[in-house]
């Protein structure tokens, strides 16, 4: 088969958050919301893709000296590079074009000393939006194109050990149906809801303070972030600890480090002065912390000496690498040094992904032991990331994952009451209005239904005609003077 892009177009969708999403550095109030639009050609035969992907500040970057309005443009040309990429390239299958247009941007971003995790972003976007085609090409779900390997995805250009193997013989025969949602708790974010005040309530009818989301949709399992001030975190975690332990008899947690620390034995200090606390002892153990997400700053994470820190640390908490997953060598190097895996986000890339869980698989049956892929938001929100991430997700049998998008954002309200419906009536088990003015994510008893995205092509399966894009976002790019 002979695969080509015939066009492309971005959209985009200015995004206001329901109150601040503080993470690491940054304090998230609004951003652009990008959508691809391609039309590639199948030998001869026309089909239309879509991929989307929200720009939040100082995630790809965590470059302090620099407001988002100053990182933005970089970010823009990230996906304008990677499109101009994708017009040169001719491939026989889905993943021949991405590894020709991965290493075009790769070398363009060492040229240019852009961060691989930021130009990369821009390679997934073209990735997603060819998966999505490719599915409505074929009439395929995305977990039979990766099961039946139809998208031809060699898993040797990832790892040796994986040599004359497909993904069907590592991740699961059949797609999950329904997922944990495991629920940030922000740096920011009230935990008491009749401690909010009037001025900062949110009036949309949506859950806002951690008990109130509790109580709403039956969540056991969270994402607690920490900004490696022990001033602060002991006694915030004090209080999260206190109203978890009050109302769920069986929680688990990751621990969010925010790439706060600039060593392990950094990280290490601040860990035992937690567990000194009583409460914290307790809270801090395996019957509820799953791992560690990313603690050192990914300019220190890989480095030589975290092997003999961990090493050398017999009660280390298991620990994974987020923001440091820049290149397609990093969880092997982060295996090496130590770390039990890393996180999946589609913004890293599809064929990266299916990789890394591939091989996270391959060291349980050949090694033993505790080998982690977890599954982590971005502030994610539908009709279009949020359900190609959880589609991916369930083909890879990650069965708890991270989800803030629904909390920090009002449903699908930003969009044209007409694509809501759209929405509801194509994915009923995701999306209702309930007892608002707009569809929101259906979480129930902490689970989310992925029934209706396991019968659709790359999650969203609505007709990409020019009524239901032009409902998505204003046409052309982000402009490079948008404000927040």
């Amino acid at each position: 088969m002979s695969i080509s892009l015939n066009s492309a177009q971005f959209r985009h969708l200015s995004m206001n958050t329901r109150f601040p999403f503080k993470y690491g550095i940054a304090s998230m109030t609004s951003l652009p919301h990008v959508f691809l639009c391609v039309e590639v050609d199948f030998e001869g035969k026309i089909v239309k893709g879509i991929s989307s992907e929200g720009l939040p500040p100082k995630w790809f970057t965590k470059n302090t000296e620099t407001t988002f309005e100053e990182d933005l443009p970089e970010m823009i040309t990230v996906l304008t590079t990677a499109l101009e990429f994708s017009k040169r390239i001719c491939a026989e299958t889905i993943f021949d074009f991405w590894v020709q247009l991965y290493e075009l941007q790769d070398h363009w971003a060492k040229e240019e000393k852009v961060p691989s995790l930021m130009a990369h972003l821009g390679t997934s976007l073209v990735e997603r939006a060819l998966i999505d085609a490719f599915c409505r090409a074929r009439n395929k779900s995305f977990h039979q194109s990766l099961h039946e390997n139809i998208l031809g995805i060699n898993l040797e250009y990832f790892y040796d050990e994986l040599k004359d193997s497909h993904p069907s013989n590592w991740l699961p025969y059949k797609p999950l149906n329904q997922i944990i949602a495991r629920h940030t708790v922000g740096l920011g974010d009230p935990l008491i809801g009749s401690e909010i005040s009037i001025a900062d309530r949110c009036d949309d009818g949506l859950p806002q303070a951690l008990d109130e989301v509790i109580d709403k949709y039956g969540i056991t399992h969270f994402k607690i972030k920490i900004c490696g001030e022990i001033e602060t975190d002991l006694p915030r975690l004090e209080a999260i600890a206190t109203l978890l332990k009050s109302r769920i008899k069986d929680f688990k947690f990751t621990l969010d480090g925010n790439e706060q620390f600039s060593s392990v034995s950094e990280f290490r200090t601040h860990w035992e002065k937690l567990k000194e606390n009583a409460l914290l002892k307790s809270f801090l153990n395996d019957d509820h912390l799953l791992f560690v997400e990313q603690p050192l700053h990914r300019d220190f994470a890989l480095n030589d000496a975290v092997l003999h820190d961990i090493a050398q640390w017999d009660l280390c908490p298991a620990m994974i690498i987020d923001e440091s997953d820049g290149e397609l060598s990093s969880l092997q190097r982060a295996l090496d040094l130590g770390y039990r895996g890393t996180s999946h986000k589609n913004c890293k890339g599809v064929f990266k992904g299916i990789a890394n869980a591939c091989k996270i698989q391959f060291n349980r049956e050949e090694k033993g032991g505790e080998w982690m892929i977890s599954g982590e938001d971005l502030a994610n929100v539908g009709p279009v990331a949020l359900l190609n991430d959880l589609t991916v997700m369930s083909s890879l049998g990650i069965d708890h994952v991270e989800r803030n998008g629904h909390h920090y954002f009002s449903g699908l309200s930003m969009y044209a009451t007409d694509i809501q419906k759209k929405i509801c009536l194509s994915h009923g088990d995701l999306y209702s209005y309930g007892k608002l003015d707009f569809p929101s994510l259906i979480i129930k008893n902490g689970l989310i239904s992925l029934d209706s995205l396991i019968e659709s092509g790359f999650g969203f399966g609505l007709e990409l005609d020019e009524e239901n894009i032009r409902q998505l976002g204003v046409s052309g790019m982000v402009s490079e003077n948008w404000k927040s």
